[in-house]
């Protein structure tokens, strides 16, 4: 059972961890893109949904899937593949997206499955390894070593940097 103290209330609230007696738990939606398993801090996560009638933007980057009206908000869809620089998903299942907020805007980050939340310790994240693909390492947030797999934590920030990008070509 998880014991959050008093004075760590506030910092645990805001940042999904949680204080045991084994130390810091952090929660992560999970996800699969072309294969790799990929953690997103439940903490940044709004929602999960089908994205339906997508609208694609004229002269958008191509990690721009498109724009979306999800209960009464306009979302921008970024591809997920296309920001890891790997080809598009032709295994005939519908897309699915995760839906995070950056700074008031709403975004879709288009995946090509939702997998489950995993509780795991802070303290066993580990840096990104210096032969972890480099279009990955640039929006990891560091690596989680689980049974025969390793999960990438997605840095949502890194993720939805993509004007700086732009302007820096």
């Amino acid at each position: 059972m998880s014991k959050v103290q008093p004075d760590r209330m506030k910092e645990a609230s805001m940042t999904s961890k949680t204080e045991t007696t084994e130390g810091a738990v952090v929660e992560y939606v999970t996800a699969v893109i072309g294969g790799q398993l990929f953690g997103l801090p439940i903490s940044r996560v709004q929602d999960v949904f089908m994205p339906e009638r997508l609208t694609r933007v004229p002269l958008s980057l191509g990690e721009i899937a498109g724009v979306l009206n999800l209960r009464g908000r306009i979302v921008t869809v970024i591809d997920m593949r296309a920001r890891l620089g790997l080809p598009k998903n032709d295994d005939g299942r519908p897309p699915m997206a995760v839906g995070v907020d950056l700074r008031g805007e709403s975004y879709g980050l288009l995946i090509d499955q939702i997998g489950e939340v995993l509780k795991l310790a802070d303290d066993g994240r580990e840096e990104n390894p210096v032969n972890l693909d480099p279009r990955m390492a640039k929006l990891a947030g560091g690596v989680h070593r689980l049974d025969g797999q390793l999960m990438v934590v997605l840095d949502v920030d890194r993720v939805l940097e993509i004007v700086p990008d732009l302007l820096a070509a």
